[in-house]
């Protein structure tokens, strides 16, 4: 044995209650569960509870894994497996003309970290993230990138050329062992995909047991229509639909969750999952409240307009009055947008005040069209905009999971990158009793596990991969606030990837056991 718990509270995954027993790790794996000899390391688990580890169903950590092996606010909470490539927009597959223009584009989600891209499709990415990182990761190829890689970032549908051209970049994507395929349609170019092309592509996606993981149209007026529609295209394709980040936000949609749930019980015939993070607000780019029409084109584009008097007056219009897609349908209220982050240091001051606030005498909207051309959309928002009976009715539901959707630059990132997963256990599960904990873990990681197709991880029994957390029952909280984002939780003292301890006695170790996991692949 290399690693032994003893007298742990063991909480399988599965929804059974707890039992106390002690597990041996050999190998990367769990070697046994009960009479277990001793080892070179044997850790006194008494009035710990061991868990598998947990998974994250939306993460945006693509570059960090890289860039910051630490990585101690995933590991920190007890997360073993990331799923990255979310919002239709990431960095495999990728060419020399996409790639500045995405690196651009998502610096207010992933930063500019100094980091060579040496790769170009998501099997080069993969092998890359194989060579050692924090957690696990499991790869979306995203729809918007891909769109990208075709069409730029035309607002029209696809030619036949074009969408045969997105669906062989998609089926080799998930034949290097991508999970599904991701859509931000919230997002440029991403939004500009109709439901027909979305549907061809689930299509492929669905050849391969893959799921599809839509960012869908609205969170905010026409909610309700936009799950409807990504729920027929789950049907009409024949593919899983994995709801992602699915709230229920802004004023038109205050008490509306249980019509969300409805739609969804309803939908017998489709495969339907969906995950959440246990906050009220959101976070995003700046600049994605802009409207659709904006972006076409591009950045530069979508600069050129903004600084048009005609069109910025029109662009200001939307934003105040009428309300943009990229607003959800509804009028911003600029004293419910945070600036979470910043590109330029002369800005940094700006950080934690609303655009209102940081508006001062100036128009909200027209301050923020200046402070988007003097970050070159660099900036960061946080939006609160939720509301706590959504969130506690969504995340009862027996097809629930967790999300953290955390980004994680920023000088105040939303704190659901480093409290998730103790927010879902100390506050919702103890101390509220939403749910036992042993319920809780499944919406952690069994379930999520098996929306991943994952044979051997998810649950704690022997054979399986020793992805495992240990955390105080008692003590499990989330430390993380917006004005201090990032730290640590309470109560997880112990985090083992692949065998390897990542967290021993609430420290951060040099452990590197991680790696890209493949669908299909054991």
């Amino acid at each position: 044995m290399d690693l032994v718990f003893r007298g742990a509270d063991i909480i399988d995954g599965t929804g059974n209650p707890r039992y106390r027993a002690d597990l041996g790790v050999a190998g990367g794996r769990i070697a046994a569960i009960g009479d277990v000899p001793d080892a070179a390391r044997v850790i006194d688990a008494s009035g710990l509870v061991l868990a598998p580890g947990f998974i994250d169903m939306h993460a945006h950590s693509d570059l960090a894994l890289l860039s910051d092996p630490e990585h101690l606010a995933k590991v920190g909470q007890g997360c073993t497996l990331e799923v990255i490539g979310q919002d239709g927009l990431s960095y495999a597959p990728i060419d020399d003309v996409v790639l500045p223009q995405l690196w651009e584009q998502l610096a207010a989600w992933n930063g500019k970290p100094e980091l060579g891209v040496s790769w170009r499709d998501v099997g080069e990415y993969l092998e890359l993230l194989d060579r050692g990182i924090a957690v696990n990761a499991a790869y979306l190829v995203p729809h918007g990138t891909v769109r990208m890689l075709a069409m730029g970032y035309d607002d029209r549908p696809p030619t036949p050329s074009e969408l045969e051209h997105m669906k062989r970049l998609l089926d080799e994507s998930l034949a290097y062992g991508a999970f599904g395929m991701s859509a931000g349609l919230s997002y440029v170019p991403g939004m500009y995909g109709g439901t027909a092309e979305l549907i061809a592509l689930c299509e492929v996606v669905a050849a391969h047991g893959g799921f599809f993981a839509p960012h869908q149209r609205s969170y905010g007026a026409g909610a309700l229509e936009g799950y409807a529609e990504m729920i027929e295209i789950g049907r009409s394709s024949g593919c899983g639909v994995h709801l992602t980040h699915a709230t229920m936000n802004f004023r038109p949609n205050v008490g509306r969750a249980d019509e969300l749930l409805a739609l969804i019980d309803s939908a017998s015939d489709v495969d339907i999952t969906l995950d959440t993070y246990p906050y009220l607000p959101g976070a995003t780019s700046l600049s994605a409240l802009l409207p659709s029409w904006s972006f076409e084109g591009g950045l530069a584009e979508c600069a050129r307009r903004l600084r048009d008097p005609e069109t910025r007056a029109k662009i200001r219009h939307e934003l105040d009055v009428v309300g943009t897609d990229g607003c959800h349908g509804v009028a911003v209220e600029w004293d419910l947008i945070e600036i979470s982050g910043v590109a330029r240091d002369e800005h940094q001051h700006l950080v934690g005040l609303t655009v209102a606030q940081a508006a001062g005498a100036v128009e909200p909207s027209e301050f923020y069209v200046e402070l988007l051309l003097a970050e070159n959309f660099g900036t960061g928002c946080v939006m609160h905009v939720g509301h706590e009976d959504n969130v506690r009715a969504i995340m009862r539901h027996p097809a629930h999971m967790a999300g953290s959707d955390g980004l994680l630059v920023g000088g105040r990132p939303h704190p659901r990158a480093w409290g998730t997963f103790p927010r879902y256990l100390g506050h919702y599960s103890r101390d509220l009793g939403l749910m036992s904990l042993e319920e809780c873990v499944v919406h952690l990681s069994g379930r999520p596990a098996k929306r991943l197709g994952l044979t051997d991880r998810g649950l704690v029994r022997e054979g399986w991969a020793a992805d495992l957390v240990a955390f105080d029952p008692a003590t499990v909280i989330d430390t993380a606030t917006f004005a201090e984002p990032r730290r640590q939780p309470s109560g997880i003292p112990y985090v083992v990837v692949n065998g390897e301890l990542a967290i021993d006695d609430g420290n951060r170790t040099a452990a590197l056991g991680g790696r890209a996991l493949r669908s299909g692949v054991r």
